[in-house]
């Protein structure tokens, strides 16, 4: 049988001493490939070990080098299924490492897409739930997701080969096997061809995935989510949260639509906590999946300090140069602040100078401010007050703040007047 989107060079191929696994590692050592085989025994249930020989005879016998793990740690909390398979795929990682393999083959075959699009579908699902599973998905690919389950026993047939059967194949406390033996079953006999049908949908499903996904790539803003099909802008919150090093999958469909409803007109600094320790946020037009503040350890930020001296304008960008004769002191922001920026038209909030700056909300009220008795005058790093500023050619108060805040968006603006004589007075 073919097996089609591999990749060129050494292959680990995932075998669990199954049917499916078997024949794709057979299938793959007759067609002449450079491969290692991966075993992983979740010590879940008596015989494991008599698997594990079974898998390793069998590729002693054709002469493929196996790598294999039998588990000797307690299981993670929680589904039992899940767990098992964090554990498992934890284990692939590794293996390919060991092997020097350039991709993970799995043997998920045209049936289990058709199972996983069904059990999608019971939950509630977008494109991506539809197609069931990706053909391919970083370093793992499933080349066998167009043969089914009668095309691998009857290959295994023609070579006399006999291989374990899971009991949890035949296990209906799970959703999986509940949709194998009993609703596909059952839709069949009503709609003769269905299971056909679900299979070529979810091939199309996965086409449309791909052509949101190619849409989705590149730098996030609320204006190019708007201007993206639905498909795409979900997607592209996927794309976010894993680029931040969230799990995948990981999202809910909750999730994606919250982030989807923050990035629609309004103003940006907002933002809802995802899973693994991550936040969406939008600040100002630009989208983005950050740590959580309440999950990441920050370093204890010193008190900031203001330094005055004198000088008659020089180019030191992280300074102000201010009128001689201000009583100035630090204070953080309140309610109502307002400056005329130097260089603009008409005063502003110091909401607004944030917001523009792309200046997060959590970060705005720890931003220290510079003040002349109870007039806001400089914004560190943002803007000057234009009543504040000195005159060209005026001695000025040289007028920094250590240490300077720094925000990775913020537009940091240059603060002397270009016209003013340069070089500090002694």
């Amino acid at each position: 049988m073919a097996a089609n989107s591999l990749p060129d060079g050494m292959l680990l191929v995932a075998v669990s001493g199954g049917p499916d696994s078997t024949a794709l590692l057979l299938a793959l050592h007759e067609a002449g490939r450079e491969l290692v085989a991966a075993h992983y025994d979740h010590a879940l249930r008596d015989g494991s070990e008599a698997v594990a020989r079974q898998v390793a005879d069998l590729c002693a016998r054709i002469g493929v080098p196996l790598i294999s793990e039998r588990r000797s740690q307690a299981m993670p909390k929680g589904s039992v299924q899940a767990a098992a398979r964090k554990l498992r795929y934890e284990f692939f990682d590794r293996a390919r490492v060991q092997a020097h393999a350039d991709a993970v083959v799995l043997a998920h075959t045209a049936d289990d897409l058709v199972e996983g699009t069904v059990l999608h579908l019971l939950r509630g699902c977008g494109i991506a739930g539809f197609r069931g599973m990706p053909a391919r998905r970083g370093h793992y690919v499933r080349p066998w997701l167009g043969v089914w389950r009668s095309e691998v026993r009857e290959f295994l047939g023609l070579r006399g080969v006999a291989v374990h059967e899971d009991p949890a194949n035949q296990d209906t406390r799970f959703a999986r096997v509940r949709v194998r033996l009993e609703i596909l079953p059952a839709l069949e006999r009503d709609r003769p061809g269905i299971t056909r049908r679900f299979h070529a949908a979810a091939l199309a499903a996965a086409r449309l995935h791909v052509a949101a996904e190619d849409e989705a790539r590149g730098e996030v803003t609320r204006g190019r989510l708007r201007s993206m099909s639905q498909p795409a802008a979900a997607e592209a919150m996927r794309l976010l949260y894993v680029n931040a090093g969230g799990s995948e999958p990981g999202l809910a469909r909750s999730h994606i639509d919250s982030m989807l409803s923050l990035a629609r007109p309004g103003r940006g600094g907002r933002g809802v906590d995802l899973p693994g320790g991550l936040r969406f946020r939008i600040v100002g037009d630009l989208v983005q999946v950050v740590p959580s503040q309440a999950h990441t350890e920050m370093p204890r930020r010193p008190e900031p300090q203001l330094v005055v001296s004198r000088c008659l304008g020089c180019d030191d960008s992280q300074a102000a140069h201010l009128r001689e004769g201000m009583r100035l002191h630090l204070g953080h922001r309140r309610p109502g602040l307002r400056l005329r920026p130097q260089g603009g038209r008409g005063s502003r909030k110091l909401q607004d100078i944030f917001v523009d700056a792309r200046v997060p909300r959590e970060e705005r009220d720890a931003w220290p401010l510079v003040f002349a008795g109870e007039k806001l005058a400089w914004v560190p790093g943002l803007a000057v007050d234009a009543d504040a500023a000195c005159r060209p050619g005026e001695e000025a108060l040289h007028v920094t703040v250590a240490p300077m805040p720094v925000h990775s968006h913020s537009k940091v603006v240059r603060l002397e007047n270009p016209e003013s004589p340069r070089g500090v007075l002694s």
